[in-house]
């Protein structure tokens, strides 16, 4: 083995992009936040093999100094900061000095650049970190920086990209993120010289989100905005019915970083609770504004993460945010012929992914859909924030010609004056489902397969599971008498023993009296062992060990035991055991108090599982199933 030695400048290089550039998105990611740095308000980004053949970013910001080009592709140089007491108030996207640097090493990279007070412009010229050339040109304002043959010195790292495609997928994934991010800023994505993305920069989140969602997933939106000083967030929240089985619809960005955070994930997904079914995940796109003395931002290469100086407050700041803007919601979900609206999205970027494979321009000129989405982005909006106000407004009482009270008749409604075929008067602001103002309204119709209820309500028909909403009223009782009642232990026989780690151990030493609090009886029973000789009485007959487990690991996040969540999916449990099954008879006696327990229920939409317990279809989708309408 050889002696130690100091590696040449060329190795380091490497060796740090190693870190900084995985693919070419981590390119896009550190040129994008480079240039809103720069104070950019238009963007444009260009692709050409999946970016490792050809990658342009293109910013309308503040330029580059003749003298200071050379500089910015040096390890450690940049503008962002001067001394380490910047580090604690740090208010820019890039900071490091890394990013150009890494990336020139292992590519070939030109840089155009011009500052608005000068009159020519820089172009520089820098391969595999060795300066080529430095010249002046003629050019607009701005910079604009392009790589060619990513990789094209370390073949080694070269292998280890997929294909064009795929690698667009990721360059597409981190170019939505970032629009999301910086809604204010005007984006252009084009991959291969076809346009695949194009924000309008108008400040509105709803603009930036509809390119890339499309309107089905705009309407099933809620809009959150908190403000505690040192803590804001705003933004939008989905409906649990366009949940998906991956994190890919979770979005953050904290003072207009994208990044991502267990901390957030936990707290929105905690606040989700069990109005989502297992392994489903919420659609959230949220940005955070926080005082920069209150979150470190260097603790990663690619400044994907951050670390909060009192991640409790952020994680419970942020799930009862979210808390309060599901609250009050109606979630029935209303049955349609039709692909859930994430299935939609997925079909879409399926079929976009097919006509790149096939070299195929999309059929309509791009400029019309351009136009079209914008407009549409516009009328999402606005729909969002009439459902807003809908629910901010006093409810009028429903028409009696329109809603007759259960025990009557109702009479058929009546096609518009107009004499439109198939076209009905449509009743605006009318109570909700579930709501007391709705309750004479509403008609039981009877019972199908032993187990579905269908209700008649205005132009809807309503189905609810019996099973599911028995087992929601159930938990929510269980949970309350849980919560009110004083705490009693039930014995072990024989006692638990549980074998902790260090951060366990380090959790269970700060709350033990917590825990003696909640019911739970433990001492030390050697090394890392630990004695569990009783546990509250309502979970003797549970395995108190994945409970015990359970509530360690939400301690991490909350420090706070009245946080239960583990103890929520075991009450569950309990109150699916307990509730009436699928199959069994109930009079339309039971069925009519089953709606109005309902009724009194947090969330009344769910079952414990996440699964929904009503589902509504409207006139005019049974109108069209029966083909009365076209």
């Amino acid at each position: 083995m050889s002696g130690i030695h100091v590696l040449d400048p060329i190795t380091i290089d490497k060796i740090a992009a190693g870190e900084v550039v995985e693919r070419p998105a981590s390119v896009v990611k550190e040129l994008v936040e480079n240039a809103i740095d720069a104070g950019a308000t238009r963007l444009s980004i260009e692709i050409e093999g999946g970016g490792s053949k050809l990658l342009r970013v293109s910013d309308n910001g503040c330029g580059i100094a003749p003298e200071d080009v050379p500089l910015a592709f040096l390890r450690h140089a940049t503008s962002k900061i001067q001394s380490a007491g910047d580090l604690g108030s740090l208010s820019s996207l890039g900071f490091r000095g890394e990013a150009l640097a890494s990336i020139c090493a292992v590519a070939r990279v030109e840089l155009i650049t011009k500052r608005s007070p000068d009159l020519t412009a820089t172009r520089y010229l820098i391969e595999g970190g060795r300066e080529k050339l430095v010249e002046e040109i003629g050019a607009p304002d701005g910079t604009t920086v392009v790589v060619r043959d990513l990789f094209y010195n370390t073949p080694g790292r070269a292998k280890f990209l997929k294909t064009a495609v795929t690698e667009a997928a990721h360059v597409g994934a981190i170019v939505e993120r970032l629009i999301m991010s910086n809604p204010d800023i005007a984006f252009t994505f084009l991959v291969n010289g076809q346009k695949k993305l194009l924000s309008s920069g108008s400040g509105k989140l709803t603009d930036a989100l509809f390119p890339i969602y499309g309107k089905e997933v705009m309407r099933q939106l809620l809009p959150v905005c908190t403000d505690e000083g040192d803590l804001k967030a705003e933004g939008l929240l989905g409906k649990p019915q366009i949940s998906r089985g991956n994190r890919d619809f979770e979005t953050f960005s904290v003072n207009g970083r994208y990044l991502k955070s267990r901390i957030l994930q936990r707290a929105i997904e905690d606040a989700y609770g069990t109005r989502l079914m297992q392994h489903q995940y919420p659609f959230a796109c949220l940005m955070l504004t926080v005082d920069t003395s209150l979150v470190d931002v260097n603790v990663h290469p690619t400044k994907l993460e951050v670390r909060f100086s009192d991640e409790q407050r952020v994680y419970h700041f942020l799930r009862d945010c979210v808390k309060a803007a599901l609250e009050g919601q109606e979630m029935i979900r209303t049955a349609s012929a039709g692909p859930e609206p994430h299935s939609v999205r997925k079909k879409e970027t399926e079929e976009a992914g097919e006509r790149e494979v096939r070299k195929e321009r999309p059929p309509e000129p791009f400029e019309r859909r351009a136009g079209a989405v914008l407009e549409e982005a516009s009328k999402a909006e606005q729909h969002l924030w009439e459902a807003m106000e809908e629910t901010e407004k006093a409810v009028p009482a429903i028409p009696a010609a329109r809603n007759k009270p259960q025990e009557e008749d109702p009479e058929p409604l009546e096609p518009e004056k107009t004499g439109k075929p198939g076209t009905y008067v449509q009743q605006s602001f009318q109570p909700a489902f579930l709501s007391e103002e709705a309750k004479p309204y509403r008609r039981i119709v009877g019972q199908i397969l032993d187990t579905y209820w269908i209700c008649e309500y205005s132009d809807k028909v309503f189905v609810f599971d019996q099973h599911a909403a028995h087992e929601r009223v159930l938990f929510e009782r269980f949970m309350k008498q849980y919560e009110k009642r004083e705490i009693s232990s039930q014995l072990l026989a024989p006692p638990l023993v549980v074998t902790l780690d260090a951060k366990e151990e380090a959790l269970l030493t700060t709350y033990l009296e917590a825990f003696a609090a909640l019911g739970f009886e433990i001492e030390a029973f050697g090394e890392r062992d630990y004695l569990i000789r009783a546990v509250p009485y309502s979970l003797g007959n549970l395995n108190s060990g994945d409970l015990f487990r359970g509530l360690l690991d939400q301690l991490e996040f909350s420090g706070d035991l009245r946080d239960l969540r583990a103890y929520i999916t075991k009450v569950a449990t309990e109150a699916c055991k307990a509730a009436v099954k699928g199959g069994e008879s109930l009079s339309k006696a039971e069925a009519q108090m089953l709606l109005e327990d309902l009724m009194e229920c947090e969330d009344p939409y769910h079952c414990p599982h996440g699964r929904p317990t009503i589902l509504s279809f409207t006139r005019e989708e049974i109108e069209k199933r029966f083909k009365r309408i076209v």
